[in-house]
């Protein structure tokens, strides 16, 4: 599934259609994990001023409303020649005032693509997200605070939207891992110190995924069609049964809310217990 980096990356990528208007739209599979709806003809003829992000959302701003996108688990956007035949899994295309085509790949279905006419931020799905994970509402305080009285494992807590926002199965995987901590070690055992060390990870690592374009394991490309590159650099995902980097211990798996969680026995010790 495409994570908050993909997203971001994807966002960046797209930046050359602000400022061009929508000249004409096809929906050539309107059954995704909501229905596309019809009113998202609105957006024909509307120029496109805004192109934002919250968690693993995509906002598409014009004077008339908000396109809202949602990669699911095997999306891309990507710009292409306005003439390109489309491919197979290409549901939605808007062909722009620029000579590109902006089109919706998504071979699973899982995505969205939905019109809003109010406030997208009050949307439900968006209203109740947690903090933006680079941004200054996100600190270790916060995490600290709102783990005081949740049992829930670690890695659970830091992937919960409502805590914070774009933390999927791989970054949690990796930021654990450089802060040392367990994965299955209940949040509200967590002193502030180990907050603050898993704090500076998950904002480290997703800025390093940004810049390598995101993590490519299966179905994820940019803008331009091209995979990321930060799956070159994972310590932990991906690896169960292979050695540690760090200590050349076995790295072990274990499945928790029936995620794969791969961790390192020895760089991960045991939760404490109080």
């Amino acid at each position: 599934m495409p994570e908050l980096p993909e997203v971001e990356t994807t966002r960046l990528g797209l930046m050359p259609i602000l400022g061009s208007s929508v000249l004409q739209l096809e929906i050539m599979q309107p059954r995704l994990r909501q229905l596309v709806p019809d009113t998202l003809r609105s957006i024909t003829g509307e120029r496109l001023n805004t192109l934002s992000r919250r968690g693993k959302y995509l906002l598409l701003g014009t004077n008339k409303g908000t396109a809202l996108v949602h990669l699911g688990m095997s999306g891309s956007l990507r710009l292409t020649a306005t003439d390109e035949p489309y491919r197979k899994h290409d549901h939605i295309s808007l062909m722009l005032s620029n000579d590109y085509s902006l089109r919706f790949h998504d071979p699973r279905r899982f995505g969205l693509f939905l019109w809003l006419e109010d406030d997208p931020l009050q949307h439900p799905l968006l209203s109740s997200l947690g903090p933006e994970p680079l941004t200054e509402r996100f600190t270790p305080e916060h995490l600290f605070l709102l783990s005081s009285k949740k049992k829930t494992p670690v890695k659970s807590f830091i992937m919960d939207g409502h805590v914070v926002v774009g933390v999927g199965n791989i970054y949690a995987n990796e930021a654990l891992f450089y802060a040392g901590i367990h994965p299955i070690t209940p949040a509200n055992q967590l002193l502030l110190t180990d907050y603050q060390r898993l704090h500076h990870h998950i904002c480290r690592i997703l800025s390093i995924a940004i810049e390598r374009g995101g993590t490519t394991l299966r179905d994820f490309v940019n803008s331009k069609g091209d995979p990321g590159y930060f799956q070159q650099e994972l310590m932990v995902y991906g690896r169960e049964a292979e050695n540690c980097l760090i200590c050349q211990h076995v790295l072990e798996l274990v499945r928790i809310n029936n995620r794969s969680t791969i961790y390192c026995p020895q760089c991960q010790p045991a939760f404490r217990s109080f």
